[in-house]
């Protein structure tokens, strides 16, 4: 099944993260192998941050197994109602929404999602495939 890469796990790989480093480029690996990679373009701009220029960013990102989509429409929808739903449980004002966008594109296109932070994902998500360190 494809897989959607949330930004912590290409961080990990591109910081050469101590903690989550060998999780990260070994699931990558493997499902790279197995899957199709998918990024979209809020998880391009979380990862933008480690680089100077777009063209450094490109070339970082292979686009043999990773490749890039446009957030779907039903995608923004259900995030926003995934984000209301967050904030009348109690959530706080500073929760990042990109988060709900990149868990309602992988739930939209019945995808699969490789993360780090999967009770986000996991709740208001529940049918969404979370690929996590165990």
């Amino acid at each position: 099944m494809p897989a959607l890469i949330d930004s912590n796990v290409i961080l990990d790989i591109f910081t050469r993260d101590p903690k989550w480093f060998d999780w990260s480029s070994k699931t990558l690996a493997y499902y790279a192998e197995r899957e199709l990679l998918y990024i979209n373009p809020i998880i391009y701009s979380e990862i933008s941050i480690s680089f100077k220029r777009i063209e450094e960013l490109d070339q970082a990102l292979p686009n043999d197994y990773i490749l890039r989509e446009d957030l779907p429409y039903e995608a923004a929808f259900l995030a926003g109602k995934c984000f209301l739903k967050y904030r009348k449980s109690g959530g706080a004002k500073h929760a990042p929404l990109p988060d709900f966008y990149i868990g309602a594109h992988a739930a939209i296109r019945g995808w699969d999602i490789i993360t780090r932070d999967n009770g986000r994902y996991k709740t208001y998500f529940p049918k969404l495939k979370v690929i996590t360190p165990s």
